[in-house]
């Protein structure tokens, strides 16, 4: 099917967007969330629907966060479950993917990628090699996941100068941090997908040992599995446009993408002390990864990633007052990862990351009207690269950051004020050469509630980033980009000032969210193509060069029908992005294509029913050598069945995923004219919670 001509896409994201200021005075519904933690009543008269803990250490209703953001609970996470966190997630207005196979595929948020987006498991970050390379895997599986929560633009001030783009923060129970109401719970899945004849399961236990309702002691015990063979694609493997340029033709791949199968494997266990106002807790993990790299398939000489990780996680709380703070957290994760990359039967280069991260948090006694926090946060990575694609050489990278943010209620008004100070040193171990930053944040916003039921905010922030190892020192050949990359270690920090006005409405009959941004970059760090080759690949040297990135976000849900348990409701939501050089110096490579998604669910007691529409634009807007991606119609359609109503948590899912069997291709992928996507794709699922 063709794909719809972008100026019909746009007026139908206009024409949403003119409802949602239309509808800014209409009555509110929310329910009330069950075992969250502390929060703030902010007395605009709406409820904590969804509380979102990403955003502000004190915890907010989704409604009053200004940044754009989108909270995927536990069922939504059921029904976008994917191989990879990245392919999981795109689709939501402002994210797309890295797709590089089903084995890895991080997060693209509002055009930014790799090291500009952090990815967070309950609070600190995944300490792998991710985000030095597209066909390096996120040490970390969708099936763990309890919620996910995205903050998409700059989320410098509590995580990070690496959280320009945004932050993914996976959260998962191998923590405990509340008492059970029943002395055993648990949860199972089990899932199958025709795509690729994959198999899947997770499995999760939590006990309460001894104790009262007030004081227990909490072990948690998970484990997961995915094993999937080739995946099927609609055709060949190669673009129509890139195959029209080819000077010399070999052999097409059809319908079936060779050595692109996944096998990972992973669990955690957990153990908790909780006791009035104090909780302290910690994990082991393991995680277990080994899948093909389709793209390099030479005969015997195949590239796999053979990834093992062991983690350590620490958690504490302390919810009593104590000189100008009501409450304390502790967050601390360890991990030695290693990933080694096979060449048929040789091993070719081995990474490795052994690194930790530590942040505490106080959450200060509200003064009058005002309230926040202020925190310390320490990171450190000692990443190697050993064989033939050893691009980047030994590095050793220490940051520690402190940062404040404040927020001040004049109902109906609310100010938001942060700032962060970040220091980080990198050290190449092989040259002995070291570089040193300090980087300034500071963020402001406002945010006015013209009903209990609506929200309009303005929001701007400046922030920096300093450059990481991968950009000051690389110098080798980088296989997954097709390239020999060369680093620059005369780079500063790159600056950014954003400005984001958000528009929220939630009501009985229709909720809306719509962001739009403009991020002006300094200094902006991107890898240049030189048009020379070194042993056959094209020779990309990182530069800095200002630019700027523009675009907005929408989400709609209208309730078209409702009688008893009976609903039938509407979702509109969509996505334009745009991202260029200053002074006419042209567009950034890999931004994602304008993209819209129409779709209907019909809900009742023991049932629901499904069907979706997303509509993908042609990519021309394209970078320098960069072929432009033609656009496609995804079709979906689901349904839910829940044998026992609410009375037990047992659902069967069956879904069809791309049910025209279309040609969909991932612009921001490297890979994008080498391999689509996977093709028609039959799920289904068992899931039982007690």
């Amino acid at each position: 099917m063709k794909s719809l001509p972008f100026p019909i896409l746009s007026r139908a994201l206009f024409l949403s967007m003119a409802l949602l200021g239309t509808t800014l005075a209409t009555p509110a519904f929310a329910d009330v969330p069950n075992n969250q933690p502390h929060t703030h009543d902010h007395d605009h008269d709406h409820k904590m629907e969804e509380l979102f803990v990403t955003g502000a250490p004190h915890g907010k209703s989704r409604l009053d966060v200004l940044q754009g953001n989108s909270l995927i609970g536990l069922d939504e996470l059921e029904q976008r479950m994917e191989a990879t966190i990245g392919e999981t997630l795109a689709g939501i207005p402002g994210i797309s993917s890295s797709f590089f196979g089903a084995g890895a595929s991080r997060p693209i948020i509002r055009g930014l990628g790799g090291d500009r987006i952090r990815i967070l498991i309950n609070g600190i970050g995944s300490i792998d090699a991710s985000s030095t390379s597209p066909d390096h895997s996120v040490a970390a599986d969708p099936l763990t996941a309890m919620r996910i929560e995205v903050l998409r633009g700059a989320s410098t001030l509590l995580y990070g100068s690496n959280a320009v783009g945004g932050v993914v923060n996976i959260i998962d129970e191998r923590i405990p941090s509340v008492i059970p109401s029943a002395p055993v719970s648990g949860r199972t899945r089990l899932g199958f997908g025709s795509v690729a004849n994959e198999y899947s399961g997770g499995a999760s236990l939590t006990a309460r040992i001894g104790g009262t309702d007030d004081k227990a002691l909490i072990v948690h015990l998970g484990g997961y599995f995915r094993n999937s063979g080739n995946f099927d694609i609609p055709g060949y493997a190669e673009s129509g446009v890139f195959h029209a340029q080819e000077t010399a033709h070999e052999e097409e791949v059809f319908g079936s993408v060779e050595n692109s199968d996944v096998d990972n494997k992973g669990g955690s266990a957990g153990i908790s002390w909780i006791e009035d106002g104090v909780m302290l807790g910690v994990s082991y993990s393991v995680n277990d990864s080994n899948y093909g790299v389709p793209g390099d398939d030479d005969g015997d000489q195949a590239v796999r990633i053979d990834l093992d990780q062991k983690r350590f996680d620490l958690k504490g709380n302390l919810e009593k007052s104590f000189l100008f703070f009501e409450e304390a957290r502790l967050r601390f994760g360890f991990a030695d990862y290693k990933h080694t990359e096979l060449e048929g039967a040789e091993i070719g280069t081995v990474f490795t990351n052994v690194g930790w991260e530590g942040r505490i948090e106080f959450i200060q006694k509200d003064i009058g009207n005002i309230h926040g926090s202020m925190g310390l946060q320490i990171r450190s990575r000692d990443f190697e690269a050993i064989g033939d694609e050893a691009f980047v050489p030994p590095s050793r990278t220490l940051q520690w950051g402190i940062f404040a943010v404040e927020e001040v209620s004049l109902n109906p008004v609310t100010l938001e004020f942060g700032a962060r100070f970040d220091h980080q040193s990198v050290e190449n171990k092989s040259l002995n050469q070291k570089r040193t930053f300090d980087s300034l944040s500071f963020s402001a916003g406002a945010a006015i509630h013209p009903t209990s039921t609506s929200l309009l905010g303005l929001s701007i922030s400046r922030t920096e980033r300093a450059p990481t190892a991968e950009e000051l020192f690389s110098n080798g050949p980088h296989l997954a980009t097709s390239a020999f990359e060369k680093g620059n270690s005369d780079l500063t920090e790159e600056k950014a000032t954003s400005i984001e006005l958000t528009l929220k409405q939630e009501t009985d009959l229709f909720s809306a969210r719509l962001n739009i941004f403009h991020t002006w970059y300094n200094d902006f760090i991107y890898e240049y193509f030189t048009g020379q080759q070194n042993g056959g690949l094209n020779i990309l040297e990182f530069r800095q060069r200002d630019a700027r990135f523009y675009g907005a976000e929408l989400e709609t849900t209208t309730q078209i029908y409702a009688s008893g348990e009976h609903r039938l409701l509407m979702n509109i939501s969509g996505d334009i992005i745009r991202a260029k050089f200053t002074n006419n110096g042209g567009n950034l490579p890999r931004i994602p294509a304008n993209s819209a998604t129409f779709g209907l669910l019909y809900s009742a007691a023991n049932f629901d029913v499904s069907a979706d529409i997303r509509l993908v634009n042609d990519q021309t807007d394209t970078a320098s050598a960069e072929l432009m991606t033609k656009g496609y119609t995804e079709i979906n359609m689901g349904l839910n069945w829940r044998p026992y109503g609410e009375d037990q948590d047992l659902t069967l899912r069956l879904q069809g995923k791309n049910l025209t069997n279309a040609e969909r291709r991932q612009h921001t992928s490297f890979l994008k004219d080498l391999l689509p996507m996977p093709g028609r794709n039959i799920k289904l699922s068992l899931t039982y919670g007690f």
